[in-house]
């Protein structure tokens, strides 16, 4: 018998909590785009060789995910009529995306969404994959969707949700270490099944051009976070035209550029607020720093994304913001 001491529940009331957790998922940037008070659960499983999570979100959002070297990210959509895009790509019901070794991806979800991942190393995941079909067999490094058979589909969503709710459930019981290999081992073939037997979902070349492009985008904002970008100043670094970075805005990030860094910005100015960093003593003193200039019209449009004026912000500050470990208790897969 063994325990599995990665494999936890949390859950949380920020989204900078929030995205501190999907590090772990790969997450290198995450932006509220909901209107609201933020809620979501984070649950995750270490096996052998295999990492499974899944999430519950209440407001859309979008993230920027980045797949480690050897490792393959496989995802999963949600409950029907719960959707995401990945680089521009609408997963639909009984489909599911690969993301390969080393690359970036933004994802976005328009509504509450519960979406389930595995990460797996590359080389296991060939060398299994020869093996059971007896050929070569590699997947795509780049954002790619399948359409698996249904029955494949079904098991594959099957496995990773019995493996989830017992964690969410908190089995008290310890995982009989054959058992965690068996899970592993049929979760390898129902993925390894779903890509072989499945059909690839082609992805228009412009559609990945404008993936790079809102990529570009997104790492010089990263590069210089609190800098008041002027349009035309963007698109001369990228040496592109207005036009083009706002059509990949659009299809990559669900708004244009322009609004995108305005977002950016004002979720800046909402965690300087909870920090209470003692450099910018007054509200009006952190919103010029993020490039924000009239307080009312400021003070609006905060509380229209945060559901709260600034100044409660700054009072509630950040006590009581760390994310509850619901449990953490070793759990047995049958």
């Amino acid at each position: 018998m063994i325990r599995m001491p990665g494999s936890a529940t949390s859950v949380f009331s920020e989204a900078e909590d929030f995205e501190a957790a999907l590090r772990a998922e790969g997450c290198l940037g995450l932006l509220v785009t909901g209107r609201g008070q933020f809620r979501a659960r984070l649950t995750q499983i270490s096996l052998h060789q295999l990492r499974l999570s899944a999430t519950d979100e209440q407001l859309p959002r979008i993230a920027v995910v980045a797949v480690p070297r050897d490792t393959i990210l496989l995802s999963l959509p949600g409950d029907k009529g719960s959707t995401a895009i990945y680089g521009g790509i609408r997963i639909g019901a009984g489909e599911i995306m690969t993301l390969g070794a080393g690359q970036q991806s933004f994802t976005r979800t328009d509504e509450p969404y519960r979406w389930a991942s595995i990460w797996l190393p590359t080389s296991k995941l060939i060398f299994y994959g020869s093996a059971l079909t007896g050929a070569a067999f590699a997947i795509p490094s780049a954002v790619h969707s399948w359409r698996p058979r249904p029955a494949t589909a079904r098991r594959l969503r099957h496995l990773h949700s019995a493996a989830i709710r017992l964690v969410e459930h908190g089995s008290n019981a310890l995982i009989d270490e054959e058992a965690a290999h068996g899970l592993e081992q049929q979760l390898i073939e129902a993925l390894v099944d779903g890509v072989a037997t499945g059909s690839a979902i082609d992805i228009p070349s412009a559609t990945r051009e404008r993936q790079d492009m809102a990529l570009r985008f997104e790492a010089l904002l990263q590069a210089q976070p609190e800098r008041s970008f002027r349009m035309a100043e963007i698109c001369a670094a990228l040496g592109v035209s207005t036009q083009i970075l706002r059509l990949s805005c659009e299809e990559q990030l669900g708004m244009g550029p322009a609004e995108y860094v305005r977002r950016r910005r004002m979720q800046l100015v909402h965690r300087a607020l909870r920090r209470k960093n003692p450099d910018m003593a007054t509200i009006s003193a952190v919103a010029r720093h993020y490039g924000f200039h009239g307080s009312g019209r400021f003070a609006a449009d905060y509380r229209a994304l945060y559901g709260e004026l600034p100044s409660a912000t700054l009072r509630r500050g950040p006590a009581g913001v760390a994310p509850l470990a619901l449990r953490r208790r070793p759990v047995k897969v049958v």
